[in-house]
């Protein structure tokens, strides 16, 4: 029987309530009370993914971080350690659940500072939503997963849960987190061949060589320094400055120090692409072999 209608009920020595009071105080009808946590109206809160569509249950929604880094010439992404069910003792994504005032790229900044007490953060950006109901076997969540990358001479404070991954040899992960990584990869590897998006993963200042080395590392192949100084200078996304490198013990002359013309993202050639060794054709060297402004491939001669 519903609830708002009023019941027939038997005199036990207590005068029976008038509808809208509770226990002689006036008050909201019982129609009107708010649900005890975990009931909808008399009903359990549904919590399976077919329960909650079936009730168009409102999902959670949370933000997540892939913080990338290049250290010791690997790329390297921070996991933090899972200490309670479900997945305990697996590696995810820093992250958590949406303010309610929150736009998302704040959450995830949140999160970062807060959960793994990192703020040095040179670039992010939006990566991807995930909204597969199953994701979260604890119900429905959605979600929005950032790229974030700290520069190569960044040594951020980490709590001891929190550790770095190098990318080609994950550790077990929770949820969907690793796919969510691949993702975060295959971005950085495309923005590399048309942005000037390595000013976030590259010191201040930098050699040809040291810059060589970063973005091998991010592309997932040898790269060529002679064939990348040249691209970068020829689109104007690197430029030297005064400075020179240390000398080395070996003598010579000292490197050229170079910088990144501007420290906000830029598309410097929406259709470049450099291309890995495997594609490469007879001849040619090692990435970027492709040279996207000319169209021509990069031989060993250039």
């Amino acid at each position: 029987m519903p609830e708002h209608q009023p019941q027939a009920t038997q005199t036990t020595g207590c005068a029976q309530r008038e509808p809208g009071e509770r226990g002689g105080l006036s008050g909201p009808s019982a129609a009107d009370e708010p649900p005890e946590p975990g009931e909808r109206g008399g009903l359990s809160e549904p919590t399976t993914p077919d329960q909650q569509r079936e009730h168009g249950e409102r999902f959670r929604h949370e933000a997540l971080a892939v913080v990338l880094q290049v250290r010791r010439n690997r790329l390297h992404v921070l996991l933090w350690q899972r200490a309670a069910q479900p997945y305990e003792g697996m590696w995810s994504l820093p992250g958590g659940p949406l303010g309610a005032d929150e736009r998302l790229g704040t959450s995830a900044g949140r999160h970062l500072a807060t959960k793994v007490d990192l703020t040095d953060i040179a670039h992010l950006e939006q990566l991807e939503t995930r909204s597969d109901p199953v994701r979260d076997p604890r119900g429905r969540v959605l979600a929005t997963a950032y790229l974030a990358l700290v520069s190569a001479d960044v040594e951020p404070r980490i709590p001891r849960d929190t550790a770095w991954h190098d990318i080609q040899d994950l550790p077990p992960t929770a949820f969907d987190h690793g796919s969510i990584v691949g993702s975060a990869r295959e971005r950085l590897r495309a923005k590399l061949s048309y942005t000037n998006i390595g000013f976030a993963l590259a010191s201040e200042t930098f050699t040809i060589a040291q810059l060589r080395n970063i973005y091998a590392a991010s592309l997932g192949h040898p790269v060529s320094a002679t064939n990348l100084q040249r691209i970068l200078i020829r689109r104007g996304v690197i430029e030297a400055t005064a400075a020179a490198a240390r000398p080395t013990a070996l003598g010579g002359r000292p490197a050229t120090l170079y910088r990144f013309a501007a420290q906000t993202l830029v598309v410097t050639n929406p259709f470049a692409a450099f291309r890995p060794p495997s594609a490469a054709a007879p001849g040619t060297v090692p990435g970027p072999d492709l040279d996207p402004d000319g169209g021509q491939a990069v031989t060993a001669a250039d």
